[in-house]
């Protein structure tokens, strides 16, 4: 294989792996803002963020063109979303 055609091949699964951060951000996005429509804790807010900069923020952890490190940051986070406990019902109202 000649230079060229690799370039071609990392550039197309760079694009893949972005697009799938980007869907699992929008994935994220959403689970969050069902969670808080429906009145259910949505985890410690820093949590969100942290996921968001960390996936726009150019330093990584692996290099930015490799997003199995941002993906793993936003799986994580998802399942922090989902994993949100109730808040123990306060006391009676009269």
């Amino acid at each position: 294989m000649d230079t060229t055609t690799l370039l071609v091949i990392g550039a197309v699964v760079a694009a893949v792996l972005l697009a799938v951060a980007v869907g699992l951000l929008v994935r994220l996005v959403r689970a969050r803002r069902t969670l808080r429509r429906a009145g259910l804790p949505t985890g410690p807010r820093w949590v969100f963020w942290g996921a968001v900069a960390y996936l726009l923020l150019p330093t990584d952890l692996l290099p930015d063109p490799v997003y199995l490190d941002d993906i793993a940051v936003l799986l994580l986070t998802l399942r922090s979303l989902r994993a949100a406990r109730p808040l123990p019902p306060g006391p009676a109202e009269p």
